[in-house]
């Protein structure tokens, strides 16, 4: 007996009820295989993988596969729009104020949401979006050995 096989990209499109095409393939793998892209370089990636793609067409495609659940948009203030792959969990993110490098940070607490506001205002609240911010280790090094 063989263990089942993991949903391939095609099929978690369809299955989200999009319709599947080699442009939205190859998006959603950059997307998976990068770490938080902006629009330029995923639309660099899908371009390595299939040829020419417009860049409205990759915003289409990106906004189609956000509003599906299959990437999340990553929104630092001051930054460009990025994406990630990393779907369905309450993670927050780093982000160094010198090179705009980010990474993920799992829920300080473990579950949804992290945080509790001191006042709801009757809101049933879903989820809790936080962004820490400082230097990545690269940059304090680079910032140590300056001074």
């Amino acid at each position: 007996m063989t263990a089942p096989q993991p949903p391939t990209v095609a099929d978690e499109l369809r299955g989200a009820g999009l319709r599947v095409t080699a442009a939205r393939v190859a998006l959603l793998e950059t997307v998976r295989e990068g770490d938080h892209l902006d629009v330029d370089a995923i639309a660099s990636g899908v371009r390595e993988r299939v040829g020419h793609i417009s860049v409205q067409a990759v915003y289409e495609a990106l906004h189609a596969l956000t509003a599906a659940g299959l990437v999340r948009r990553l929104e630092p203030p001051g930054s460009p729009a990025r994406f990630e792959g990393r779907v369905g969990d309450n993670h927050h993110h780093l982000v160094c104020r010198s090179c705009s490098v980010v990474a993920d940070v799992d829920c300080a607490v473990g579950h949804a949401p992290c945080l509790t506001a001191s006042d709801d205002h009757g809101f049933t609240v879903e989820e809790t979006e936080v962004i820490y911010w400082g230097q990545c280790p690269s940059c304090s090094t680079a910032c140590t050995a300056a001074a």
